[in-house]
């Protein structure tokens, strides 16, 4: 007697199925028409004209071009930003955590008082900090005896934009360390204690091995959310002095949505750019972390 066949299972499509809609929705189409546009010259009102590969020789090996000026220095800004900002991300955040696990007293005031600025939108942070690096009335270089003019020159406008976007950012990655610190057996640390151990051998030869899908996932996380920087750089340090501080995400915006007529296909062509380079230290971030067997 043959057995019987199963019928289809709906079930898992009902669960599934609305997520897999509006991932469809808003990821992969927009990824594709992206990509499609990249190809094309588009002022976003009459139909796109194909052109090939014309954008990205255009972006990529015309020196005399504006838009190759402008990838070029967008993206080296934007690795700018990704190398000050991802390791402060990573090991501030891990340090807060590692102090309140090991002080466990106020510790939840402290996870509140830490986390809370993750809170707010980019919008407030940016007019808040915008304020506190005033020249004029600033309470910055009021309290500090000090006079830079942090948001209109150099080095201080880097040092400016880090110190925000890490204080913004910290409380989130500080809550995921806390979590795999709650997880890490306690019998490891007083079996290191009986062999002499101190904190920072423990520290390291306990604590980050037994972390490392996190710290894994963080690191691959922060750095893709660094390289989407925007809103820092517009409406902090707008651009920065002679556009030291201007990401490759601002002049995309410019050139596809900005004033005169839209070049949808340069803006493209420049976000795939970007897409790819994201990707790329992504599989090495993940190659180099991940754990080895």
């Amino acid at each position: 007697m043959k057995p019987r066949r199963k019928g289809f299972n709906v079930m898992p499509m009902v669960f599934i199925g609305p997520h897999l809609l509006l991932f469809a929705l808003f990821f992969l189409i927009p990824i594709f028409f992206g990509v499609y546009i990249s190809f094309t010259n588009w002022d976003l009102i009459n139909t796109p004209e194909f052109v090939g590969l014309d954008n990205y020789k255009e972006i990529l090996f015309n020196k005399e071009s504006t838009f190759y000026t402008q990838l070029h220095t967008g993206l080296g800004n934007t690795f700018k930003f990704v190398i000050f900002t991802v390791p402060a991300c990573i090991i501030i955040p891990l340090l807060l955590a590692a102090a309140l696990h090991v002080k466990p007293r106020g510790s939840k005031v402290f996870q509140a008082i830490f986390y809370l600025p993750v809170l707010f939108s980019i919008s407030a942070v940016m007019i808040i900090w915008s304020m506190m690096f005033n020249v004029s009335f600033g309470p910055i270089n009021h309290y500090f005896d000090s006079a830079p003019n942090w948001l209109g020159t150099q080095p201080y406008a880097w040092v400016a934009l880090v110190v925000v976007t890490v204080w913004w950012g910290i409380g989130g990655n500080m809550i995921i360390y806390q979590a795999a610190l709650n997880g890490v057996s306690k019998d490891y640390y007083e079996a290191a204690s009986l062999d002499g151990a101190g904190r920072i051998q423990k520290f390291f030869h306990i604590t980050l091995p037994s972390i490392k899908n996190q710290l894994l996932f963080t690191v691959v996380i922060t750095t893709i959310a660094q390289f989407n920087v925007y809103g820092q750089a517009l409406m902090l340090t707008k651009g920065g002095p002679s556009g030291t501080t201007t990401v490759l995400l601002m002049y995309i915006r410019q050139n596809a949505f900005g004033s005169g007529q839209s070049i949808a296909g340069i803006g493209s062509a420049m976000a795939v750019i970007l897409g790819l380079c994201i990707m790329v230290v992504s599989i090495i971030q993940f190659f180099l972390l991940r754990e080895k067997k």
